[in-house]
């Protein structure tokens, strides 16, 4: 049985859909090809995370590096924190500007659903609100008034949903960003005990009080963002494993796809096979061919 509240949004008949209810999809695609959410919530959240990662860069490098005597500390640590802040924006950049499946908006008209001849019983998904088909799994999302293929949330951090298409992308970006974190708070420690033993004024160049705040600045800062990234971060796994979106966690969706094992579940994500390319943020995942409709009996 299907609930009451997802029975709103289905038209068991083609002919329950009125000709003027929803206009034919605009044949210019220029849009969709390029995606960009306008939010003005997310973009000032997703130049706050790009000035904090910068902000780390530079306490990193120039508090506690630079100063450093020890020159193979500072470029083996120089090489690995700017590596991951890398990799880190990459990711963000793509979660940000990736598609996450979003339906064809407006193709839930009465001449296209009749073209796909359905069988008698068969059900169809309609949204009412952006007036497309909408496929299983999917959810409407008021911030990017798209129909979303396997939405898990929208999160304002990288200004898009989390959804098919992007959801390695946003995995690497909170992970990427819990190791910077972590490596920030470690060098943090050591470059304090550094200090401690040394005379403030030559362990770094600026002033004691300037370079204090700086590096409580920073701990702050990495710690916060380890805890969040590091939760969220499982979180994602443990969604992707048990193949259940945060979404359909939340409301509680009887399951009705196929049950498949963790590493399947992986795989789908990241891509088939298994290789170095999970952890780039530059590999696009070959998930294979996705049906965009997916109807049940």
């Amino acid at each position: 049985m299907l609930s009451s509240s997802r029975n709103r949004d289905i038209e068991r008949r083609a002919e329950y859909l009125q000709a003027d209810q929803c206009l034919p999809p605009s044949s210019d695609n220029s849009m969709d090809r390029i995606w960009f959410i306008k939010d003005g919530c997310g973009l000032a959240c997703a130049v706050v995370t790009w000035m904090l990662i910068f902000y780390a860069e530079f306490v990193v490098i120039f508090v506690m590096l630079v100063p450093a005597k020890d020159l193979l500390y500072s470029i083996i640590n120089g090489i690995i924190f700017n590596m991951l802040a890398f990799l880190a924006l990459a990711s963000h950049s793509r979660a940000m500007l990736t598609d996450p499946g979003a339906v064809p908006k407006g193709n839930a008209t009465k001449e296209f659903i009749e073209s796909l001849q359905l069988k008698p019983g068969q059900v169809v998904y309609k949204c009412p609100k952006c007036c497309s088909i909408k496929p299983e799994r999917a959810h409407h999302c008021s911030v990017c008034k798209r129909c979303i293929r396997k939405m898990d949330h929208h999160c304002p951090w990288v200004n898009n949903c989390v959804g098919e298409n992007n959801q390695k992308y946003f995995v690497l970006f909170t992970m990427y960003i819990a190791l910077i974190s972590l490596h920030a708070l470690i060098m943090v420690c050591f470059h304090f005990l550094y200090c401690f033993e040394e005379e403030w004024t030559k362990c770094s160049s600026f002033s004691p009080p300037s370079t204090v705040i700086l590096l409580i600045l920073l701990c702050f800062e990495g710690l916060l963002f380890l805890i969040f990234t590091a939760v969220m971060f499982g979180t994602q796994v443990h969604s992707i494993c048990s193949d259940e979106t945060g979404i359909e966690q939340l409301k509680k969706e009887e399951r009705r796809w196929a049950k498949k094992t963790k590493w399947m579940n992986m795989k789908a994500v990241f891509g088939h096979p298994f290789s170095i390319e999970w952890l780039s943020p530059f590999a696009t995942p070959d998930q294979g061919k996705i049906d965009p409709y997916q109807y049940v009996v």
